[in-house]
């Protein structure tokens, strides 16, 4: 591997980098004060749909889709240093440049899987950044962890799919300018292939029986930036049968699709969450006396910082070698290493971050900085797309496997 960023990413890793000093980080203050003032906490702000202009503007926009069509064409390894940065702000920096989950895996199943009637209708307003979406895969009466346990039904009636079921954790759904579901259920729950009862399809969000009931916290937060995480009903709703994602039974493996981009992405900007953590931290330190001396002089402070920024370099370095071989390999033959990052760098990044509360004291678990909603943030990615046992269980199966 080259470690060094090439002329394009360099480019634009100049541009984003000024792009965050010179907007998002003043707009995150101004973000929070007018939400404050708007009639919903799910409404957008003016300060974001201002951010995602001046993005546009400086050609900072869709820069996760590899495919030059719909995105900018940049390979994984282009992308991971942009992600990162755009991590040290998720709220915002994410949304501005039109990269922020769930829409991204959401337009990169649209891309992949979805119809020429499904891309015009629902890919191309998403691309242009003017509606959000949501994917509803995850339950709460099963373990959802386990993706075949899934009880929702989706059943052919003439030219027609009728939805049954309930969901919840559905991140982007309360969010007004979410007006399509990707949902994932069984269209064959007695198939003997349980990889294949599964399927896809597409519901506006305006179909009668869909009930978006309630917002879901996160360690007490609601994400009003990402458009929550809600819980939602489906009963007895009807959409054509050509909202259907590709074939019948072919959700799982749809879902795989979508989630491996998603678990690297996730893992990039967790990156940026850690180094932002670690600048906070130094600023504390150097701007705080206890029992005599700076904190920065105190050596249990010292210690965290440093162990901070061995653990990120080390994640970064594994970070970079995925997206590598996931450009160069493919999916598949990255598969240990997608795992790999989806264990460690969410469980380091949290201890990171407790770290770093734990410096700021009672200011590190409160609204006025942003370490406690960063934290809770990335100690859901623990969970979200596959909790670590499940990665752990499927990684340790792959070891030892040359030694059965």
């Amino acid at each position: 591997m080259d470690f060094a960023f090439d002329a394009r990413t360099e480019e634009l890793r100049k541009n984003l980098l000024s792009f965050m000093d010179e907007h998002v980080y003043p707009a995150e203050a101004v973000a929070d004060e007018q939400r404050a003032a708007l009639a919903s906490p799910w409404d957008t702000p003016q300060i974001v749909e201002d951010l995602k202009a001046e993005a546009r503007r400086r050609g900072l926009w869709n820069l996760f889709l590899p495919d030059e069509e719909y995105g900018a064409g940049l390979t994984n390894l282009q992308y991971a240093p942009l992600a990162e940065i755009t991590g040290r702000s998720p709220q915002l920096a994410p949304t501005a440049l039109n990269c922020a989950a769930p829409d991204t895996g959401n337009m990169e199943v649209l891309a992949q899987f979805g119809s020429e009637a499904q891309k015009q209708q629902w890919l191309r307003p998403l691309l242009a950044g003017e509606i959000r979406s949501a994917f509803a895969m995850t339950e709460p009466d099963v373990a959802s962890s386990d993706a075949t346990n899934i009880e929702t039904r989706i059943e052919r009636d003439g030219d027609e799919y009728v939805i049954n079921g309930r969901k919840w954790y559905i991140s982007g759904a309360m969010n007004p300018l979410c007006r399509i579901f990707i949902v994932m259920g069984k269209t064959d729950p007695d198939g003997a292939d349980v990889r294949r009862q599964q399927s896809m399809v597409l519901v506006p969000r305006d179909t009668p029986g869909l009930e978006v009931r309630r917002a879901m916290q996160v360690y007490g937060y609601e994400d009003h930036y990402h458009g929550g995480h809600a819980e939602v009903v489906f009963h007895d709703v009807r959409v054509p049968a050509a909202n259907l994602i590709g074939e019948e039974g072919g959700g799982f493996g749809i879902a795989q699709a979508r989630l491996g981009p998603g678990r690297i992405h996730h893992c990039m900007r967790l990156i940026g969450m850690a180094e932002r953590a670690i600048e906070l931290m130094c600023r504390r330190a150097v701007s705080r006396t206890a029992f005599g001396k700076p904190l920065a002089r105190q050596g249990v402070v010292q210690q965290w910082i440093a162990d901070a920024r061995v653990a990120v370099e080390q994640l970064r370095l594994l970070v970079l070698k995925t997206a590598w071989l996931m450009d160069t390999v493919g999916n598949k033959g990255a598969h240990t290493e997608i795992q790999a990052i989806k264990i460690a760098t969410p469980r380091t990044v949290v201890d990171i971050l407790d770290r770093a509360v734990q410096l700021y004291g009672a200011g590190g678990v409160s609204q006025d900085f942003p370490l406690a909603e960063l934290w809770a943030a990335a100690r859901t990615l623990r969970l979200a797309d596959g909790p670590d046992e499940v990665h752990q269980r499927s990684l340790a199966r792959r070891e030892l496997k040359a030694y059965l």
